[in-house]
């Protein structure tokens, strides 16, 4: 259930693999259409599902940062840029739902555990949307959900020491 920590073309990577009892293409929808997104995503989401098209994530408060598809295989790979990072959601159909490999590639290794703690929450979120619960996408503020994941991926080892976002 914990992400893990790896290198991708010399960079530092987190990688998290879940399974679902949710179909590929109801997953398909979860992780690339807008107003599925504002459920569990940190960021309101503007997409051109296209390869090359645009995308735009706001995190409110005036940050803004833009991206891009960088590859997209319906229902199976939705990759993009965000900022200078890169992600990547594969879906691979399984005979009692789908599995989720999601791989957040870094620019910092001191942001690993940070954002390690805040992909838990955010996955786990997605997880209790698609099995039709209500919920709401976390912010950036270090909830004590997000503190527990938190210290326990700096008990794991994963590199951290990035600055923490205080609550607004």
């Amino acid at each position: 259930m914990y992400g893990s920590y790896e290198t991708v073309g010399g960079r530092a990577a987190l990688r998290f693999e879940r399974r679902l009892a949710h179909p590929v293409e109801k997953v398909w929808r979860a992780v690339t259409e807008p107003d599925e997104l504002a459920h569990w995503f940190p960021a309101t989401v503007t997409v051109d599902l296209r390869p090359g098209g645009a995308m735009s994530f706001d995190f409110g408060g005036g940050m803004t940062l833009g991206g891009v598809v960088t590859e997209l295989d319906p229902p199976r790979v939705f990759a993009f840029r965000w900022g200078t990072e890169d992600l990547r959601f594969e879906l691979e159909p399984l005979d009692d739902g789908c599995r989720l490999t999601f791989l957040h590639v870094l620019d910092e290794a001191d942001t690993a555990a940070r954002n390690a703690a805040g992909w838990h929450v955010c996955l786990d979120r997605l997880a209790a949307r698609l099995a039709g619960e209500r919920v709401a996408a976390p912010d950036s503020s270090p909830t004590p959900e997000w503190r527990e994941h938190y210290d326990q991926y700096v008990r794991r080892g994963m590199p951290s020491g990035a600055p923490i976002p205080t609550r607004t």
